[in-house]
């Protein structure tokens, strides 16, 4: 590899470690929002997160209730896109997570 390749690869990888946005909207006593949140937190070890819990008896939380409609909590968003609702399925994440890490900028 050229010395101006490498300084290329390592100008993507500097430029795309910016955090992914993640947004859980947690419905008091839920396990699975309890469990989403541990998950995130461990994920969060090995992929750049910003892990935004919402309440659901917020004004933002009842909105984002409304707009997608989940069929039980935690409503999770992914760069404010729907991803799941109920269990946080880890693997799916995970995949998506690490496609997201080995993507080219500009995506």
């Amino acid at each position: 590899m050229s010395d101006r390749r490498a300084q290329e690869a390592l100008v993507v990888v500097q430029l795309d470690t910016a955090p992914i946005p993640v947004t859980v909207v947690h419905a008091e006593a839920c396990h699975f929002c309890d469990e989403a949140e541990r998950e995130l937190a461990g994920l969060a070890g090995q992929f750049p997160l910003a892990v935004r819990v919402i309440p659901l008896d917020s004004a933002e939380g009842r909105s984002l209730v409304d707009l997608h409609r989940p069929a039980m909590n935690p409503l999770v968003l992914v760069d404010g896109a729907y991803f799941s609702a109920g269990r946080l399925p880890r693997k799916k994440l995970t995949r998506l997570l690490a496609a997201r890490a080995s993507a080219p900028v500009g995506r």
